[in-house]
């Protein structure tokens, strides 16, 4: 993402179609291809957002969703009318409808409840339709909690035979922890009107491609954190296990929480509080609580945690600017068969801007040279699950690893096309090269790596990127001295010095090496409103380097992988994996015994997964000599590289970028 400066529009007053107004005259003459406001957009917008408000058809009736198409194409009229009342309707039938939810859900429990059926239950990709009212509804949630308390019963044990045994007990704690669940969701599904119309705004921004989007205050906070080596954090690490609880994963030295003394990694977050509102972790929505641990708004929270003894405690905790150690380029020595391979990992492109202390061209350069300074012979770059951040310093980056000449060509809206040229002379590093990429590997990653393809100045190993060659930046809707309310708009793509783009097609790789779960990876031909693969004739020079040995090491790699027995065992297992998530599973019996059976296989294929993500492959791992000199006496950085090293073994991947060094430094 490309971070341009900040453009200023006046708004004369607060409603939505006022706030609409302003967002389409911005977009219309901002963004890299508008669109026109007609009945295309109506149809998109409405089949959107009640998508985004009602994901499984599970909320509105039948019933109500023909009265709400009478809107279906008269969205671009009410916003050129000025006229969004259609927005309160919306919002109101939302309102019925969640309580309508609740009400259900308290009568089913209210009623004797039958832990056995003789219907079936359906998973699907496909959208169910619409129930036909009320008592339809009632029927699907009947089916669904009975489900989720049979599966919550036959998780309780790998044990069949004790399950069985004691049914009667585990069977009444199921169903009360299932309904609590339920309940719970009501809390999370509420929204203020403000909300509400913010989700419509994104959705109307979504129009125009999958990147432009409306942003909140706190949006823009949580953006900018996102592309910052330094963030406010309170120093707590933590991440939802299987039950969707949110558990703390690690401490952070120096942080409020480590001088509480009293947080432990392993420690559940129960509740937060903030000011006089306080949020039950398990009823609150996902994006508030993301917005309580990482907006710059939520500065000082009370949080409420269980031990795993069972005690609960209560502590206050401030926010305090950390580095992001997570987010921030790191570097190791890998060693195997007497020969080294200097690994960096850059897991976004940061920036200086907001809070940010560093960049990610600077840091690399510092692990280059630490590298260097051991003697090494050659060096991988880790780009995966890297989803971009600043083109500047992609751009910066990209001329770090080449001598001089163009790197891409930037298309406006107006068609003017620029070439970008390398703004550093000379390189930081001339020996052989490794890039790894995969779906998640987006944006400004992609910039880096198709230049280093395109030079032949790295070999590209991995799975296919994500496709995205556009870059946005934040607009805020007012001329206010601190606005509120901001778009973050697409102003223009990337092309290849080729004359050739990734957009919505990705980069493939050199050497395509199987990943667990490649094809649930989001990437950006599944959005609909992704721009379209264009090209042009280009006519650009440049020196591409000369490495004779490549094909050969690229031939070699490719059949080292393709004999590799565990990459068969993943390419096995994502065929597993692609039958659960891309087609329709079979009916599932309401009773016991068959959701048992279905629990099992499940658990079966998550054991096996677990096992081929967990296993260490043997490799050497170290931290270059001036990283162990400073960080002896960091407590933080310790446990990290514990972590870290463990994920680098774990990474077959990795491995192949090493065997491909290796190659390269045997000829």
């Amino acid at each position: 993402l490309i971070l341009l400066p900040i453009l200023g529009f006046a708004q004369s007053e607060k409603n939505p179609c006022e706030t609409l107004s302003t967002i389409n005259t911005i977009i219309q003459n901002k963004h890299y291809k508008p669109k026109p406001v007609d009945d295309s957009l109506s149809v998109y917008v409405y089949d959107s957002f009640l998508k985004n408000i009602d994901e499984d058809n599970r909320l509105f009736t039948e019933l109500e969703i023909d009265k709400l198409k009478q809107h279906k194409l008269q969205i671009d009229n009410y916003l050129l009318e000025n006229n969004c009342t259609f927005l309160a309707e919306f919002y109101t039938l939302y309102n019925n409808s969640i309580l309508r939810y609740k009400t259900i859900v308290e009568k089913i429990k209210s009623e004797p409840f039958a832990f056995k059926s003789s219907e079936t239950i359906e998973f699907s990709m496909n959208t169910f339709p619409y129930a036909k009212d009320e008592e339809e509804l009632k029927k699907l949630y009947k089916k669904r909690i009975l489900f989720q308390v049979l599966r919550e019963i036959s998780e309780s044990s790998t044990n069949k035979d004790s399950i069985v045994a004691n049914f009667s007990s585990i069977s009444e704690l199921s169903k009360d922890k299932i309904f609590e669940s339920y309940l719970c969701k009501y809390s999370s599904l509420q929204m203020s009107e403000i909300e509400f119309n913010s989700k419509f705004f994104s959705v109307f921004c979504s129009y125009f491609d999958p990147h432009t989007m409306y942003l909140s205050e706190s949006d823009k906070s949580d953006f900018f954190s996102s592309v910052s080596a330094n963030n406010l954090s309170f120093g707590l690490n933590v991440s939802v296990n299987e039950k969707d609880e949110i558990i703390v994963d690690e401490i952070i030295p120096g942080s409020s929480a480590y001088f509480t003394e009293k947080v432990s990694a392993g420690d559940q977050v129960i509740k937060v509080k903030y000011k006089d509102e306080e949020y039950l972790i398990a009823c609150s929505s996902i994006s508030k609580v993301e917005a309580i641990f990482n907006s710059t708004e939520y500065k000082n929270v009370d949080f409420t945690l269980r031990k795993k003894s069972g005690e609960i405690y209560t502590v206050s905790l401030t926010k305090k600017l950390l580095k992001n150690y997570e987010n921030k380029v790191y570097s190791y020595i890998l060693e195997k068969d007497n020969k080294r391979a200097g690994y960096i990992r850059i897991p976004s492109f940061y920036g200086k801007f907001e809070n940010g202390k560093t960049n990610v061209s600077e840091d690399v350069a510092k692990e280059v040279y630490k590298l260097n300074a051991d003697g090494i012979d050659g060096l991988i770059i880790d780009l995966e699950n890297n989803g971009g951040g600043s083109m500047e310093e992609a751009l910066k980056l990209t001329g770090s690893f080449i001598d001089a000449g163009p790197i891409a060509v930037m298309n406006d809206k107006n068609g003017k096309k620029k070439t970008v040229k390398d703004p550093i002379k000379g390189s930081i590093y001339f020996g052989p090269m490794v890039v790894l990429i995969n779906g998640f590997s987006a944006s400004a990653s992609e910039f880096f790596t198709n230049t280093m393809q395109d030079y032949n100045r790295a070999i590209i190993i991995g799975n296919q990127s994500h496709g995205k060659a556009t870059m946005q930046t934040v607009v805020p809707l007012t001329s206010d001295r601190n606005p509120k309310e901001f778009i973050k708009i697409t102003i223009e793509e990337f092309y290849r010095i080729t004359g050739k783009s990734n957009q919505s097609i990705g980069i493939t790789p050199d050497v395509e090496i199987p990943t667990l779960f490649d094809k649930q990876m989001p990437r950006e031909n599944e959005n609909l409103t992704a721009l379209k693969n264009k090209s042009f004739k280009s006519k650009l020079r440049y020196n591409s380097f000369f490495n004779r040995y490549n094909s050969e090491v690229i031939t070699k790699s490719k059949k080292r992988v393709s004999s590799n027995k565990m990459l068969q065992s993943i390419s096995e297992l994502n065929s597993k994996i692609d039958q659960v998530y891309q087609y329709d599973l079979a009916p599932i019996l309401l009773e016991f015994n068959a959701v048992y059976e279905e629990v099992t296989k499940m658990n079966s294929l998550w054991k096996e997964l677990k096992e081929v993500s967990l296993k260490v492959y043997p490799i050497e791992v170290k931290r270059n000599s001036i990283d162990i000199a400073y960080q002896q006496f960091d407590d933080y950085l310790k446990s990290s590289n514990i972590e870290k090293i463990k994920a680098i073994k774990n990474n077959l991947h990795i491995i192949e970028a090493v065997n491909i060094i290796n190659d390269f430094k045997s000829k």
